[in-house]
């Protein structure tokens, strides 16, 4: 049973397994915490356990608490020290909310605590898989945060809309539900009295992204529409639904599915696991860039050979994720490298026949074999 209307995300059957992501402006208000709408929403997740759902929280508020209890300005987020310093605080608090809350249901609460490294690297990722379905299998409620304390500006995920989908294809769930501060997409910016709501979407192509604005209503979040439309992208390649919901009213998750008030991002396609951990990838190493030619073929299953490229980008070893793009700019797949960076300028434009002269050893079947490579 796939999911196929909003409501679905309250059916054990199409949706054994739900990421609930709570935003910042949600979870702490100018006094701190809001426990009262707090109570609510864990009451709400206890009734999915109760129907059979497994629920993965991922919970932004950490610098926002942190920053409160120190008193720095700009909510934390004047400067990297103080986000890491606001984080370090609020997340001994944000974690004992969460606790408690859990635990009035008869519910055990698990901390993790996840860097962009954590779920680019293969095998940390693979280790955050088998913690998370442990937790799960125990009967536990993972509450995720990214890891505010260590994380950069170079090196984080910089919003947990795109953690949280991440999340969702690590836990193999089947939806993603984002709460935020506005009802859904809108076909434009919604203070225009003519935007309209999008109740559905199939697939996130750049008609969709130009509806979005990078802003945060509340000012207290890091991310905006853009950053759910990039954790759709990262959801629907994993087969993932993904629901950008109200979440300020109370019981917001109810509201959103038996009211049917929210977006649903419908996935286009189910790549398999590894393939779908490729293509959800934050940060790549290089790019190689192709021709037309390349282009075409690419988008019939082939690999990618060194005849078809035309520009190489970065410095990678081999092994590395890259981003494949076209002369227009476009990415069209990424792709694990055959070869170093060097060694790809080296063999640009070449027949396979002409490449062991030139690399002193026997070439690869290709640049990027198809295997190793997910269209976008």
């Amino acid at each position: 049973m796939q999911i196929a209307r909003l409501s679905d995300l309250a059916d054990p059957h199409a949706c054994p397994r739900l990421v609930v992501k709570v935003g910042s402006s949600l979870l702490v208000g100018h006094d701190g915490p809001r426990h009262a709408w707090l109570t609510g929403l864990v009451a709400e997740i206890a009734a999915a356990r109760a129907r059979g759902q497994e629920v993965i929280i991922v919970s932004s508020g950490a610098i926002a608490l942190g920053a409160s209890r120190l008193g720095f300005d700009k909510g934390g987020r004047g400067s990297l020290a103080d986000a890491q310093a606001a984080a370090s605080v609020g997340q001994i608090a944000l974690s004992a909310l969460w606790a408690g809350l859990l635990e009035a249901h008869g519910l055990v609460a698990a901390q993790l605590l996840l860097t962009l490294e954590d779920l680019e690297d293969r095998r940390r990722y693979l280790n955050a898989t088998a913690t998370l379905t442990r937790l799960l299998d125990a009967g536990a409620v993972p509450v995720i945060n990214e890891n505010d304390s260590v994380a950069t500006q170079e090196i984080r995920f910089g919003d947990n809309d795109r953690l949280a989908a991440r999340v969702a294809q690590a836990a193999r769930a089947q939806a993603v539900l984002l709460l935020s501060d506005v009802d859904g997409l809108y076909d434009r910016n919604p203070r225009d009295p003519a935007a309209k709501l999008m109740p559905e979407v199939h697939g996130v192509t750049a008609e969709i992204h130009a509806m979005a604005t990078g802003e945060s209503a509340s000012g207290m979040g890091s991310g905006g529409m853009t950053s759910k439309l990039q954790a759709a992208e990262i959801a629907e390649r994993a087969g993932i639904a993904l629901v950008i919901a109200n979440g300020t009213p109370d019981a917001p998750i109810a509201r959103a599915l038996d009211q049917g008030v929210g977006t649903l991002f419908l996935p286009r396609r189910k790549a398999g696991a590894r393939k779908a951990w490729l293509g959800g990838r934050l940060r790549l190493k290089g790019a190689l860039v192709v021709d037309r030619g390349a282009a075409q073929a690419l988008q019939k299953g082939s690999s990618l050979l060194a005849k078809g490229i035309a520009a190489v980008e970065g410095d990678f070893q081999r092994g590395d994720a890259l981003a494949i793009r076209d002369a227009t700019g476009t990415t069209l797949a990424h792709g694990l490298s055959e070869y170093d960076a060097d060694e790809c300028r080296r063999l640009i434009g070449t027949h396979s026949n002409e490449q062991a002269a030139i690399l002193g050893y026997a070439p690869r079947s290709a640049m990027v074999h198809r295997d190793q490579l997910v269209l976008l």
